[in-house]
């Protein structure tokens, strides 16, 4: 399974405000490992970085000023995300972002973005524990993930803290997967009886002295209940010991 850890970051909240995407940063996952491989561009925005933005990842206009528009780098992007399933923490931000860039460029939306195609890992966070901080800072305190060098958002960082904590918050599911996959086992490895000769039983009977002391415990039952031990009446009878 190749999996993609993606991010970005904006000059503001709202694309349908004109915000746009300024920096994108994917981390490669193949089988639930890292490969190496990776993505990340900063992008010209070609509009104003709000101070509130600028505040949060600490990039400004002037730094983008030689940076390639979104159209620019849209088709190696869509070539390292094709056929693969992606992982983002919130989603629906990211999400509708990358589908307003594309179509501002006038670029077929990815089936990748398709929400069914995507694992929110704010979701997954919020399901797997009702209530608790769900920020990616908040997982990595709660997996014991090192993120003392974010001081600032940045979506290369930020993709490759996550993938981390999406591997923590996942890995139950790893067991399962290779269980799944495991081919069944032969009858031979298995221990299955098939065809094999079966060993006589060894029988163990009671010495003289156990029995005795087997017939003194009914006896305490009889008495307790009245008459009532159901073991001696099919001894009486001839059914039982």
């Amino acid at each position: 399974m190749r999996q993609i850890v993606l991010d970005t970051e904006t000059t503001g909240l709202d694309w349908k405000n004109g915000d746009r995407v300024i920096e994108i940063g994917c981390i490669e996952l193949l089988n639930r490992a890292f490969t190496g491989g990776r993505y990340h561009v900063y992008i010209n925005p070609e509009r104003a970085i709000s101070a509130e933005a600028q505040a949060v990842h600490g990039i400004d206009n002037d730094s983008l000023a030689d940076k390639p528009v979104f159209a620019a780098i849209a088709q190696d992007f869509e070539d390292f995300v094709r056929d693969a399933q992606l992982i983002i923490h919130n989603a629906p931000f990211d999400i509708g972002f990358l589908v307003n860039e594309l179509k501002l460029a006038g670029r077929p939306i990815l089936r990748e973005l398709d929400a069914a195609n995507v694992i929110d890992t704010l979701a997954l966070a919020r399901e797997q524990n009702p209530g608790k901080k769900a920020s990616l800072d908040a997982l990595c305190e709660r997996f014991g993930i090192n993120n003392a060098h974010r001081t600032l958002h940045g979506a290369l960082l930020d993709a490759e803290l996550l993938a981390e904590v999406y591997l923590a918050m996942t890995r139950g599911q790893e067991s399962l997967m290779m269980a799944l996959e495991e081919e069944p086992e032969s009858d031979a490895d298995t221990g299955s009886s098939q065809g094999m000769e079966r060993l006589p039983l060894k029988i163990l009977r009671p010495s003289d002295e156990e029995l005795a002391a087997h017939d003194e415990v009914l006896a305490g039952i009889e008495e307790a209940n009245g008459g009532g031990c159901l073991w001696l009446q099919k001894r009486e009878a001839g059914t039982g010991i």
